[in-house]
């Protein structure tokens, strides 16, 4: 199970205390680890073998727009999700988005489906301190790894598109949790995986340690601005639609918040949401189709496993890391300053 040093909300954790918790979902990285290239791939695989076959719901949000995220326009409109998500660097978004579509013709083909349109969700955060970013090295190869690699178990810290990554000056990177609600005598799963890269150092605020960040930036008199992204995904099996996911993962920025974050204007901050419950099957021949959905008076639950599961994940993403040295410095983890 995965633990940070910090007690964070009061709500039941899952078994692996990650995305992975919503059942059938798995999370890949692949990582390039050189002297000046610190950068990789991370992919998100719903639990369906083909997801343009099985729509997932979903939904987006866009809480600062400082970024270069491909695929949130159709989502936006029709409400589904048809690929696995992937996390990349800035420079790459676009060789991720054409190997995506490689994928997604390769097992439309092996499932006997004529591929003529497709929607990849690619997202980035902006590793250009510790990466040398203008090399832009990952494509097809790189992204086949990281869905090779992708299990429940899955690694955080700077893994995957996390390896070059900062936040709050310090090193971040890919971090994830997961929260239990209950709903009728049912449980259900609200897991959140992120990529953290923004943040001023003076206004981190970890749980029970309010000023920690000023304390720490007077200390090293040193307190960069706060830009370069994060990138938030939320998983559930909870039966929504695409409107009430949006409600949900809007939440998110919760998280961040605790934290300490006031999502400045040079950060570009992305939540995709997507349900496993009750996919959208392209073989459906019915004029009418009906779906279970939530009671939305029953929706503060999920709000706050949003919130809960954003910050626990954002502290995982930075506890979980380590020191990395790389093209222009060195960022400090975490956990050297507890």
């Amino acid at each position: 199970m995965n633990q940070t040093v910090f007690s964070v909300g009061i709500l039941e954790k899952g078994a692996r205390n990650n995305i992975a918790d919503v059942p059938g979902i798995r999370v890949g990285h692949y990582t390039l680890d050189t002297e000046t290239h610190k950068t990789g791939v991370t992919v998100v695989m719903p639990p369906v073998e083909n997801p343009f076959l099985e729509k997932m719901t979903a939904a987006c949000h866009v809480i600062n727009g400082f970024g270069k995220t491909l695929g949130l326009v159709q989502v936006e409109e029709l409400g589904t999700l048809e690929t696995p998500i992937a996390l990349t660097n800035t420079l790459n978004v676009g060789r991720i988005h054409d190997a995506m579509v490689e994928y997604m013709l390769d097992i439309c083909k092996r499932d006997g489906v004529d591929l003529v349109s497709v929607n990849p969700v690619i997202a980035e955060c902006n590793d250009s301190f510790l990466n040398d970013v203008s090399h832009r090295d990952l494509g097809i190869v790189e992204l086949y790894a990281a869905i090779e690699n992708a299990c429940e178990d899955f690694e955080e810290g700077d893994v995957g598109a996390g390896k070059g990554m900062t936040c709050h000056s310090l090193k971040g990177g890919i971090g994830s949790a997961s929260r239990i609600i209950e709903l009728d005598g049912e449980k259900y799963t609200v897991g959140v995986l992120v990529l953290t890269n923004y943040g001023k150092l003076s206004d981190l605020r970890l749980p029970d340690m309010e000023n920690f960040g000023r304390d720490l930036a007077e200390q090293l008199r040193s307190d960069a601005p706060d830009k370069g992204s994060c990138i938030m995904i939320l998983a559930t099996d909870l039966p929504v639609e695409s409107r009430q996911l949006l409600r949900i993962i809007r939440r998110c920025s919760v998280g961040m918040a605790r934290l300490g974050s006031y999502i400045g204007h040079g950060s570009g901050e992305v939540v995709i949401g997507f349900s496993t419950a009750d996919p959208v099957r392209q073989q459906e021949k019915s004029g009418i189709v009906s779906k279970r959905v939530l009671n939305e008076k029953m929706i503060d639950l999920p709000f706050r496993a949003a919130a809960e599961a954003t910050e626990e994940a954002v502290l995982c993403s930075m506890l979980e890391a380590h020191t990395v040295k790389g093209f222009r410095g060195e960022r400090k983890a975490l956990r050297e300053y507890l």
